[in-house]
């Protein structure tokens, strides 16, 4: 379960949509989509990171990772999505709904990103009800696994083809940010895109 996942996993979803399990129980892998996405912002690419509790990532499941909240990540975050698009074409559409994730406490950073998630679904119009492993499998028969497919460090497999962004004409079409790039500058053309 990704925080505001890339373009890439929502093309997975989309593409896999009745043979979808989301990872509940893996050791929470360091320096990934779990708890960190990127943005478009004046200066190119921007990574936003919740914090985890010191601890969560030797060897707990996923579902166990606790939220941070030592300092304000939240406000950050906030402040961050609101400077970078308020100027797009749907921010606007969206701005109340996702208030509220960086106003509420979540106590564990799955749950967090699963409501998020739900969220966005529900704004694409994507019908994908997500089911969840019940305990953790090396290899899972008869699925494409793709838990180690879409990750900060890789390059893109996805072919993605360019929409408008904000910032465009400073940096060019950036590829594979958060799904709130493309919702908040297509709209309800977001599943039409993918």
């Amino acid at each position: 379960m990704f925080y505001l996942p890339p373009v890439s996993y929502f093309s997975l979803l989309n593409k896999h949509r009745n043979g979808t399990l989301i990872e509940k129980y893996e050791h929470f892998p360091k320096q990934t989509y779990r708890n960190r996405a990127h943005i478009y912002s004046p200066d190119g690419l921007l990574a936003l990171v919740v914090p985890v509790v010191k601890g969560s990532k030797v060897h707990t499941p996923v579902k166990d990772v606790k939220i941070s909240y030592e300092f304000n990540w939240q406000r950050l975050h906030w402040m961050s999505l609101q400077s970078c698009y308020r100027r797009s074409a749907y921010f606007e559409f969206y701005e109340d709904d996702f208030a509220r994730f960086y106003e509420q406490k979540f106590e564990h950073l799955f749950d967090y990103n699963e409501q998020l998630l739900q969220m966005v679904l529900k704004f694409m119009k994507l019908n994908i009800e997500p089911r969840y492993t019940t305990e953790f499998h090396r290899h899972y028969e008869g699925l494409a696994d793709h838990r180690n497919d879409i990750h900060p460090k890789k390059e893109i497999q996805l072919e993605q083809k360019p929409y408008y962004q904000v910032f465009e004409e400073r940096k060019g079409f950036l590829p594979d940010l958060s799904i709130v790039d493309l919702l908040f500058n297509q709209g309800p053309q977001t599943l039409n895109y993918l």
